[in-house]
């Protein structure tokens, strides 16, 4: 299993005391999921929700970048043939063709970027197809 995550404090929408909130992104039996678990320090108020799908939303996203930086997914070695590319990132990030054929002239030009969790996916599904990749901090 591949996680990060992170802690944040915000404002309870029940009694507006201080909330301190886990959240995470994780890579778990073949399926992106995330979480989020928290509560009020003030009035006691919890919540606890998890996830999964292609996509993680934005907040969690964003918390975790902000936190950990932004990680960058780039080929090592040969630029590979077009098709297992285009494969791996369609079945890993549901894309149309279209969109496919987007991100794999971005990963062999700049490389490709998001979070640890999210490029470490791709990883997996590009080396299935023998892609040689490798993942680093972007700067």
């Amino acid at each position: 299993m591949i996680t990060q995550g992170v802690q944040v404090t915000g404002r309870c929408s029940a009694c507006g005391g201080t909330t301190t909130c886990d959240v995470g992104q994780f890579f778990d039996r073949g399926m992106l999921r995330w979480g989020t678990e928290g509560r009020c320090t003030d009035c006691l108020k919890g919540w606890c929700e998890q996830d999964s799908g292609p996509v993680t939303p934005e907040n969690i996203r964003q918390a975790l970048l902000q936190a950990h930086g932004t990680a960058r997914l780039r080929l090592s070695g040969e630029v590979p043939e077009l098709v297992p590319v285009l494969q791996a990132l369609r079945n890993a990030r549901e894309l149309t063709l279209g969109e496919a054929r987007t991100q794999a002239a971005e990963l062999a030009e700049t490389g490709l970027t998001g979070t640890l969790v999210e490029m470490e996916i791709l990883a997996t599904h590009l080396r299935r197809r023998a892609i040689t990749v490798i993942i680093e901090a972007a700067s």
